[in-house]
């Protein structure tokens, strides 16, 4: 059963910190690359950053040194450190397969940025 949660979204004023994690199936974890991906209102869902199963990180310029992706190939677990939070940031957070698989899209998790 293919499954992916994502947790830890929230509330935070600009200039801070928040850590999504996302825990998937073994069938979705293992072999695959990662990726965390955002949907900002009113734009199209876009590529975040990217993590190969042997862990190389990629990221979109606009997050480049302010966020880290991360995987636990144990725990079945991609994580998303995301520091130097801006109001641009505002999102909801996803996490699946890169490149992703439609079916695969959870309920992601709603990241606010906000004074």
């Amino acid at each position: 059963q293919v499954q992916l949660v994502e947790s830890g979204g929230g509330l935070v004023q600009p200039g801070g910190s928040l850590r999504l994690s996302c825990a998937a199936s073994l069938t979705v974890f293992r072999g695959n690359n990662m990726a965390w991906y955002r949907q900002g209102p009113g734009k199209e869902r876009e590529l975040v950053a990217s993590i190969t199963t042997d862990e190389n990180p990629n990221y979109a310029e606009s997050v480049k040194g302010r966020f880290t992706i991360s995987r636990d190939n144990a725990k079945n677990t991609v994580s998303l450190q995301m520091n130097s939070l801006k109001p641009e940031d505002t999102a909801v957070y996803y996490c699946n397969r890169n490149p992703p698989i439609r079916i695969w899209w959870g309920q992601g998790t709603q990241v606010t940025v906000s004074s």
